[in-house]
């Protein structure tokens, strides 16, 4: 599963290296300006260097959707949305003066690292120790969600691999019926029913 965090970094990185010079203050995503919403889609990147570096003693998540699943029953960083957006803000920030290249930077980092880690390796996670198997996947989520975000901010296009698309799918469907959702997502997929208004299922 690490091959479409590969795939969607490039995506995302030849994205944002795209974007005007004269966009970067524009808007993003919510209270979010352009700069806010890439820097916060590259702490895709920034977390999985930094989880790598921390070795876990226990498996407390056994998947990408259970990590997803986890992360609303916490408290502090998981449900701080205050948090979120100021670290999207930092992170934004911390692109410096040549944002585009920074992320490109980062994301040849973060790909690297995940590549030459043991998928069974135990790293911990601000939700507890899980495998690098099950965290890089949901770092693959958000490069795709957010990839999405800056390309409707943008107007610019953009392309992920059908692998890649199945996997993020793939992942979110399972988070829904591990969270009860699941009747929900078969209804809406077989014309049964509609989702319900800001229905999401991280």
């Amino acid at each position: 599963m690490l091959e479409g965090y590969a795939e969607a970094a490039q995506a995302v990185s030849g994205l944002v290296g795209r974007i005007p010079d004269d966009a970067w203050d524009g808007p993003g995503l919510g209270e979010w300006d352009l700069r806010s919403l890439v820097g916060h889609t590259s702490r895709a990147f920034v977390t999985v260097l930094t989880y790598l570096e921390r070795p876990a003693d226990t498996e407390d998540i056994d998947s990408p959707e259970s990590y997803y699943a986890l992360l609303p029953s916490m408290t502090g960083e998981g449900l701080d949305q205050a948090a979120v957006a100021q670290r999207g803000r930092d992170a934004g920030v911390a692109l410096g003066d040549d944002p585009a290249a920074a992320f490109a930077a980062l994301a040849e980092r973060a790909v690297a690292a995940a590549n030459a880690a043991d998928p069974d390796a135990l790293i911990s996670s601000i939700a507890g120790g899980l495998r690098v198997a099950s965290y890089v996947p949901t770092r693959t989520v958000e490069l795709v969600v957010h990839g999405h975000d800056i390309s409707a901010a943008t107007g610019l296009d953009v392309t992920f691999t059908e692998h890649t698309v199945t996997q993020v799918a793939t992942v979110l469907a399972r988070t829904g019926v591990r969270i009860g959702r699941g009747r929900a997502l078969l209804d809406a997929l077989t014309g049964r029913a509609p989702l319900p208004p800001g229905f999401s299922v991280v």
